[in-house]
């Protein structure tokens, strides 16, 4: 082998925590099983694999002739398997306790079901700070992978990058192998014969590995990629191509790391791959980020300058989306509060809920949905709510708490009874951005405004980059494509969160003044107290939050100004969205539309809103009569597939006069749908 190009071929294979079941299954059809298979038929051919945790669960019960053919392939060597967080959280953001229990998780899955504990760990969206270095050490990694782009950042020339170097953090060393850029592009997009002749030409440079890793997904699941891999028979083409070739050999990492010295020391800045660092900046961050980057590639030192060329890192999802950090500091909470309570029989349960809630998919957005898809949200809720219920069984909590909990500046008010918790932030608005049912295990607040994102402004004339390969299929990078037409009006940006009644007062002439100086002047039991002085100062509205047996109460008290009426807009996230499974239902029993349908009423008491996928029903009243209008909730997006337009919220305004008005939106099982 010395006299040959080592190459390490890794994939990573992984889907979210809590994905359509119809995701997973078309996944491993077009992707997995046909990968696996084809491998197998090629056993001098080794390869390094990374399954999540969740994925290996899901794919053991619905596909276990091909885990056991996988199974097979570890037996005889030819597969090495790689560690990570069980449940693929970002390492860096999750305590260090949790680190290690996940990473431990994941090992002991492996070694249960394949019989072989990892030596080397796949970094979730290979997002580095020194900080996982010990959790890593702790649980017998010894290695991971890292984009060569980290090392760049360092000052080290591209040249020195074909072997792997050693870290230390507060005393202990971890290995760093460096994945090719190069490579990332090259497979498996270009023709098998370009690929293998690049690796033949570092051979001849003299290097002595070719180091990949990247997402299995674009060996069948990314656009045009099943037909150019398996029926052009692209895989079978290079691995053919490397098995016959002199300068090459394929191995494991394992393999490579046994038998090679490290190449020295080095310590690598916070970062992750290059397209990261610029999905994770504002939109005109970014698109000054990609201003500067095309200047710099126009110029003659492309190479040379490259590495100084930085955006953001990971985190900056956390301040740039306050809902992501929401979710973020919501969970760690709950992991503080589970690791100071007290031993349960359902310990193993809540720690599992811990963990699934960490998974890192619903928490960032790039070319892939991520935050921006509903159901990945709503799997991450789902596990902070059971895994909030237990804590609170074993250490109840106060009706009514306040804290800054997400770090902006504001309080929030939780108050909360064993069946319900509404959380009110005090900023003004006097609305809710939690409201959860713990018996549905759902949270009606989990929406998600309309945001400026810099892929915003690519059109349809005009493609994401000029640089498509002229040979090969294009990545998803170098695509453009709309699955739904996009008009401005879908791109308008919201003010603030999509959040439960946001009041405003409507003129006769159709102007609209947000009420955003409410005032939380008592708390108790389950009942929130706010005040708003107009600026008549003469009139001060109050409003007041109550939880009830089963519902919640929201009333106002106040006479307007001549001309003015009150506006509330609800903001409901159900999972069913603009699906079959949501449907408004009158009070006579008929139905008025689905969830992405645009309702309007001049007197509207009641109704209900029932969701097939929550298993349950909300039912709306109002004790004197409103104008009601009822619309989805769009966001714009985009994934691997193109630009799209997603329901996140049904919006309900209701708008009346004056006088008491109180409004309750209570919660039932929807028996019809169970």
């Amino acid at each position: 082998m010395s006299n040959r190009l080592a190459l390490l071929l890794g994939v990573h294979a992984h889907q979210p925590v809590g994905n359509f079941e119809a995701v997973v299954d078309d996944a491993h059809l077009r992707c997995y099983r046909p990968f696996l298979h084809t491998l197998f038929r090629y056993p001098d051919f080794q390869f390094a694999a990374h399954f999540s945790g969740w994925l290996l669960a899901e794919l053991a019960q619905r596909f276990p002739s091909d885990m056991a053919l996988l199974r097979k392939m570890v037996a005889r060597g030819q597969v090495e398997l790689f560690g990570a967080g069980d449940c693929e959280p970002v390492l860096a953001a999750i305590p260090a306790r949790d680190r290690r229990g996940q990473l431990q998780a994941l090992a002991e899955r492996l070694a249960s079901q394949f019989g072989q504990r990892p030596g080397g760990a796949w970094l979730t969206e290979r997002v580095w700070e020194a900080t996982v270095v010990p959790a890593l050490r702790e649980t017998g990694h010894r290695y991971v992978t890292v984009d060569d782009y980290h090392f760049l950042c360092t000052g080290m020339p591209a040249s020195a990058l074909d072997g792997y170097y050693t870290t230390e953090e507060d005393g202990g060393t971890l290995d760093l192998f460096p994945i090719s850029e190069q490579l990332r592009y090259r497979l498996p997009f270009s023709p098998a014969a370009d690929a293998v002749a690049y690796l033949e030409a570092q051979a001849d440079e003299g290097r002595q590995a070719a180091v990949y890793f990247d997402d299995i997904e674009k060996f069948g699941i990314w656009p045009e990629t099943y037909a150019w891999v398996y029926e052009q028979r692209w895989l079978e083409q290079f691995i053919e191509g490397v098995l016959a070739s002199p300068k090459l050999v394929a191995t494991t990492y394992a393999g490579f790391h046994a038998s090679h010295r490290s190449r020295g020391i080095v310590y690598l800045p916070t970062a992750s791959y290059s397209e990261m660092n610029e999905w994770t900046l504002p939109a005109a961050a970014a698109g000054d980020y990609a201003g500067l980057l095309e200047r710099v590639k126009a110029g003659e030192r492309w190479e040379q300058e490259r590495a100084f060329v930085r955006g953001g890192i990971w985190r900056n999802f956390l301040s740039r989306y306050p809902e992501s950090n929401w979710m973020h500091k919501r969970m760690l909470g709950l992991s503080a509060r589970l690791a100071a309570a007290p031993a349960s029989a359902d310990s193993a349960g809540l720690k599992e809920n811990l963990y699934r809630a960490q998974a890192n998919d619903a928490y960032w957005h790039g070319l892939f949905g991520g935050l921006y898809l509903p159901h990945l949200r709503r799997a991450i809720w789902r596990n902070l709510i059971a895994l909030e219920a237990g804590l609170d069984a074993l250490a109840p909590r106060g009706s009514v708490t306040a804290q800054d909990v997400d770090s902006d500046g504001a309080r929030e008010h939780f108050v909360r009874h064993a069946d319900l918790q509404v959380v009110l932030r005090d900023d003004g608005l006097g609305a809710a951005h939690e409201f959860i049912s713990y018996a549905l295990q759902h949270n009606f607040g989990d929406t998600l405004r309309r945001y400026a994102e810099h892929y915003h402004r690519v059109s349809p004339q005009r493609p994401a980059h000029s640089d498509e390969p002229v040979s090969g299929i294009a990545s998803a990078h170098d695509r453009v494509a709309f699955k739904t037409e996009i008009t401005a009006a879908d791109l308008a940006v919201d003010a603030h969160g999509r959040v439960l009644f946001v009041d405003c007062l409507c003129a006769a002439d159709g102007g609209r003044t947000p009420l955003c100086n409410w005032q939380i002047i008592s708390a108790d039991g389950q009942r929130l107290e706010l005040t708003h002085a107009l600026a008549d100062g003469q009139t001060c509205l109050r409003k007041t939050w109550q939880l009830t047996a089963n519902g919640l109460e929201v009333s106002y008290r106040g006479e307007l100004p001549a001309g003015l009426q009150l506006e509330t807009e609800v903001n409901l996230a159900l999972p069913s969205c603009d699906g079959y499974g949501g449907r408004y239902v009158a009070p006579d029993g008929h139905f008025p539309g689905g969830f992405g349908a645009v309702l309007e009423y001049a007197d509207l008491r009641q109704m209900a809103l029932e969701d097939a996928a929550l298993g349950g029903r909300l039912d709306l009243s109002c004790d004197a009569p409103v104008v009601a209008q009822m619309a989805p909730h769009y966001t714009v997006s985009q994934s691997e597939a193109g630009f799209e337009k997603i329901m996140q919220a049904a919006c309900l305004r209701l708008r009346w006069r004056a006088g008491e008005q109180r409004i309750a939106l209570r919660l039932s099982p929807c028996a019809s749908w169970l």
